[in-house]
């Protein structure tokens, strides 16, 4: 479960962590639809073959929210500051849905 900490909110009950370098650069090609993913990179993603439009939270090693991407289309590249390792693809609409904003805390349970 992927957990807004600061605003005590649930964001998504279904959270996929991906580990080696293949569940990394699969991410979310070639589902159906979007889910909840999550790991480790250095500065940046790509949306090169994916079908649908996502929504990306960057975080901080402490799982802060340091930069966020609404609505990502197909076929795009989004880069952010090294320092902060941690990515969270989701669908789109659940940044602003759910109010998340930078600062806030997250926690994978």
């Amino acid at each position: 479960m992927l957990f807004n900490r600061s605003k005590k909110t649930i964001i998504s009950t279904d959270v996929r962590a991906a580990h080696s370098l293949f569940e990394k650069s699969k991410g979310l090609l070639f589902e159906k639809k979007p889910q909840t993913i999550i790991f480790k990179t250095r500065y940046g993603i790509h949306t090169f073959g994916m079908k649908f439009t996502i929504d990306v939270i960057i975080l901080s090693k402490s799982m802060i929210v340091t930069q966020l991407k609404k609505s990502l289309k197909p076929n795009s590249v989004f880069f952010w500051n090294p320092l902060s390792p941690y990515v969270i693809e989701l669908e789109e609409g659940t940044i602003e849905k759910l109010h998340i904003q930078i600062g806030d805390q997250l926690e994978v349970r």
